[in-house]
């Protein structure tokens, strides 16, 4: 019998896109269904645990002033 998946319809960059693929491939514990270059559905329950992650990644990969001190 099939089973039904509470999702919920994400859309954002491709850029964007592309890391929630990333992080979702592993183990494709977040992503119900691929739609378009824009827009994912994502498993409700499974939501903030994937904003979680995808900020660390962004965080992460977010690039720090520089400390310098050059102001000439």
């Amino acid at each position: 019998m099939p089973k039904a998946v509470k999702g919920v319809l994400v859309e954002c960059d491709p850029s964007i896109k592309a890391i929630i693929l990333k992080i979702d491939q592993p183990l494709h514990d977040y992503i119900v269904e691929d739609l378009d270059d824009q827009t994912l559905v994502i498993k409700e329950a499974k939501l903030p645990e994937l904003k979680r992650k995808l900020d660390k990644v962004l965080a992460d990969t977010q690039q720090m002033p520089d400390e310098s001190g050059s102001d000439d």
